[in-house]
């Protein structure tokens, strides 16, 4: 059974005319989940609300009132990209609030995997800031909770952009891994290989950053050479995905070269990544509502055990030079034994 943490019903942020993180985006996310397969096989999480103290584990309480306060008075502008309304911080609030509802409901043995289709989108949000039309980062929230309860999560981020915000996060935690394949040069500008971690986290922060124009060859190559067994190394307890869907050939904001049919294929990697029942996806980016459903839709379908490709999957593209050259430099790096 699929979990849907999905309640377009309850989103309130209002980004304004013409911005690239609509309520467009979530519309044709949640309508690629009517599909008889997909609709048959899943089940509609209850909506909850995080709570402040289960957002600070996270977040600072003093950026978590700010913006509180902030949107209570109308909201505007946060940075020249994330603009909030007076109802965004509540939108934040269920959306993260989902990813907890999914943790615990699969922890209870209600489901197989869980999909979180919210707004805003998390991952560029830090402790202290938010960014990059993120406000609360969604799945460091729910990887925060569970690395309190002594659980080990490694998240994966495959958005088109790097999870500045999530590396803050786990900067220097010991029990969390964060991977991320990620266009570069891009916004915002972070993620680098050669950024580790620090201190007690030294080696959990992974990034593989990718050139304009990469597709699947390189992606896969990057998931089975490196990305499985970093993992398998690590072996969490939980995998979470930021799963953003703006390194599709059609977004907006992005210049690589995937298709829904290789985000099928993503998602079909980390399944066989992750530990039974505790696999949990989140809607990060996406900006083309129309890429965003076929993609959401491959992926949803996926997870349930069908193989739909509404697009065939790529073929050549940039990138699969750093398949030996990230997967050499860990060797590398490894002490010896």
């Amino acid at each position: 059974m699929l979990l849907i943490g999905a309640h377009p019903e309850l989103d309130r942020h209002d980004t304004g005319p013409e911005h690239p993180e609509s309520r467009e985006r979530l519309d044709g996310a949640v309508a690629a989940l009517d599909r008889p397969a997909v609709a048959e096989a899943s089940v509609c999480l209850t909506p909850r609300r995080a709570t402040n103290q289960e957002l600070s584990r996270a977040h600072d309480e003093r950026y978590l009132d700010s913006v509180a306060d902030f949107c209570a008075a109308g909201g505007g502008p946060l940075d020249p990209d994330t603009v909030l309304s007076s109802g965004s911080w509540t939108t934040a609030c269920y959306t993260a609030g989902s990813g907890l509802a999914a943790v615990d409901a699969l922890a209870a043995g209600q489901g197989d995997a869980a999909f979180v289709l919210g707004r805003p989108p998390g991952h560029h949000a830090t402790r202290d800031s938010g960014m990059g039309f993120c406000l609360v980062n969604n799945v460091a929230v729910a990887a925060a909770a569970l690395a309190e309860r002594g659980e080990r999560v490694a998240i994966v981020d495959w958005d088109v952009h790097h999870g500045n915000g999530t590396q803050d996060i786990f900067w220097e935690h010991p029990s969390v891994l964060y991977i991320s394949i990620h266009q570069w040069p891009l916004y915002p500008g972070s993620g680098r290989f050669e950024e580790r971690g620090h201190g007690p986290g030294a080696g959990t922060t992974l990034n593989l950053p990718l050139p304009p124009r990469s597709c699947a060859p390189a992606y896969l190559g990057l998931f089975d050479e490196v990305v499985a067994p970093e993992v398998e190394r690590f072996a969490p307890d939980w995998l979470l995905v930021s799963a953003g869907f703006d390194a599709h050939r059609d977004d907006l904001l992005g210049n690589m070269g995937l298709t829904a049919a290789d985000f099928a294929d993503l998602t079909g990697r980390v399944m066989d990544m992750a530990p039974a029942r505790r696999l949990v996806l989140f809607l990060e980016g996406g900006y083309n509502p129309h890429a965003v459903q076929l993609s959401v839709g491959a992926c949803a379908a996926r997870l349930v055990g069908e193989d739909y490709r509404p697009e065939p999957a790529s073929s050549g593209g940039a990138g699969t030079d750093r398949i030996e050259r990230y997967r050499s430099g860990l060797t590398k790096e490894a002490p010896a034994s």
